[in-house]
């Protein structure tokens, strides 16, 4: 398991099995017992806060990870490997993520 990747995860009712993106940095995983995840969604806003994956990405369709909905998870219930980030879409999600975060995109503040 490692940072970027798109792997299955069922959440708790009212939601279902999704894929989500790993955000926890690689160093510190295999010390952890929780993860912090972003969930994928089918339903794509094109807002800032979202980062559009398609079939190029290895997703098996068009979809937007949504860091509005960041959030910590079990390790354990994480589940099989769907794709790898690319290095432009991580540095569109760390755009994304500071934007859902409300920072300014003036690195010196952080």
């Amino acid at each position: 398991m490692k940072r970027g990747e798109v792997r299955w995860y069922k959440f708790t009712k009212p939601d279902k099995k999704r894929p989500v993106v790993i955000l926890t940095r690689n160093s510190i995983i295999e010390f952890l017992g929780e993860v912090t995840v972003a969930p994928i969604t089918s339903v794509i806003r094109n807002i800032p806060s979202e980062v559009f994956l398609s079939i190029n990405d290895g997703m098996p369709k068009n979809c937007a990870i949504n860091l509005d909905h960041i959030q910590t998870v079990s390790k354990s219930k994480i589940g099989s490997l769907i794709a790898t980030l690319s290095s432009e879409k991580m540095s569109e999600l760390r755009s994304a993520i500071l934007f859902a975060l409300g920072f300014k995109m003036n690195y010196k503040n952080l």
